[in-house]
């Protein structure tokens, strides 16, 4: 009731307001929902290492000051093919489109510990991002800490931007620090950054020696509105068949490293994220967390254990239906869901040897619950075979 009513009244407005927009887009299980849970600094979010655990656009409120950031969390870009082989919802096409057309500003995230796709972008990504080239867009590598070899991203940032950032030429060499305290610390250093036509001295990848660590190529005194130094270099609308033998994307404003799981450098980020912001009306009440309803969060965090522990198709033929749902004398939450399974099988394998599997599930969610209400939460799980 007070999350129904926070947003369904005006927002509380300071007398300066600014906002930001925030598309995060990817491939599937790239780790845009585990990013949003860091920046939010709560679990709102399901999480899985099983792809496609985002079934839908939801958005999370960060209010910082006079500063409110929309995290659009978006469902990873994939193509027909695939959604009809996870047997996924036609939403699942659309959303990510949806959200780009009210970011002002996208996040491109990258797991560079996934050898076989961190070298290019994939053909879904660039398509969102050549259809929607006026939106400025920030390149995040992440899983950084899994990458052994360090050096390795250079090449995985030259590929994916195509040498380009904030339309001057990338020229870094590897510097690896022997001391850094952190695994995700840039072993990047940037020695020069010209403009793509001229060489302009005093560039900002000289002066600031946080550049290699916070991230590359960032022009603080360019308009944010545009990826580039001038008109001419703004980015250029292309065709689908123009994207064939495309890997990166030269219209980057920044690149950002980090290790979303451990929250290493997410803070860099958030910082560069409330700068970005404009002034504009809020959309959320500043006690606003996420617009998802509490029993929206709920089916989301007992699908992400369901994900996790049900192997290959199974668990994305799982329903759910909330049998009770309410609040008891000491303020504690009670909650009672049944899991519907299409087969027999499903259902043995859901339940587990001696009700382990389910027990495990219950235990899992009730305690993301907990973390996530900030009250006590019983949750009991039921198994039955649909129909």
């Amino acid at each position: 009731e007070e999350q129904k009513r926070l947003l369904e009244n005006r927002p509380d407005q300071p007398q300066n307001p600014k906002v930001l927009r925030i598309a995060i887009i990817g491939a599937p299980n790239a780790g845009k929902s585990t990013l949003s849970n860091q920046l939010l600094g709560r679990k709102v979010f399901p999480v899985s290492k099983k792809v496609h655990t985002t079934r839908c656009k939801a958005r999370g409120v960060i209010t910082h000051e006079d500063t409110q950031l929309i995290i659009l969390d978006t469902p990873g870009l994939t193509n027909p093919l695939k959604a009809k082989r996870h047997n996924l919802e036609e939403s699942m096409l659309t959303d990510p489109w949806d959200s780009m057309k009210h970011a002002d500003l996208v996040l491109v995230l990258v797991d560079v510990s996934d050898h076989w796709t961190r070298n290019s972008l994939s053909k879904e990504v660039l398509k969102c991002l050549s259809q929607f080239p006026h939106i400025p867009s920030v390149l995040v590598l992440n899983k950084v800490d899994i990458l052994k070899k360090k050096f390795l991203l250079l090449e995985i940032a030259t590929d994916l931007t195509e040498g380009i950032v904030n339309g001057k030429k990338l020229e870094v060499k590897s510097a690896l620090k022997q001391d850094s305290s952190s695994s995700v610390k840039s072993p990047l250093h940037i020695t020069r950054a010209s403009p793509l036509e001229s060489k302009v001295p005093g560039s900002p990848f000289g002066q600031e020696k946080n550049q290699a660590r916070e991230g590359f190529g960032v022009d603080k005194s360019s308009d944010t509105g545009g990826a580039g130094t001038g008109e001419s270099q703004r980015p250029k609308h292309h065709e689908p068949k123009d994207l064939r033998d495309v890997k990166g994307w030269p219209h980057f404003q920044e690149i950002f490293m980090l290790a979303a799981l451990r929250g290493e450098e997410v803070d860099t980020l958030k910082r560069y994220l409330v700068m970005q912001a404009k002034p504009g009306p809020w959309e959320f009440h500043s006690n606003v967390l996420t617009n998802q309803s509490p029993q929206e969060i709920c089916d989301n965090i007992i699908r992400e254990k369901v994900l996790e522990y049900l192997p290959l198709e199974v668990p994305y033929g799982v329903t759910q239906v909330t049998e009770i749902w309410e609040e008891g004398e000491c303020g504690e939450l009670l909650i009672m869901q049944s899991l519907l399974v299409p087969r027999e099988s499903h259902k043995r394998m859901l339940i587990g040897r001696g009700g382990k599997v389910i027990s495990r599930i219950a235990r899992e969610a009730g305690q993301d619950l907990m973390n996530t209400f900030l009250c006590d939460v019983h949750l009991k799980l039921k198994v039955e075979v649909k129909g």
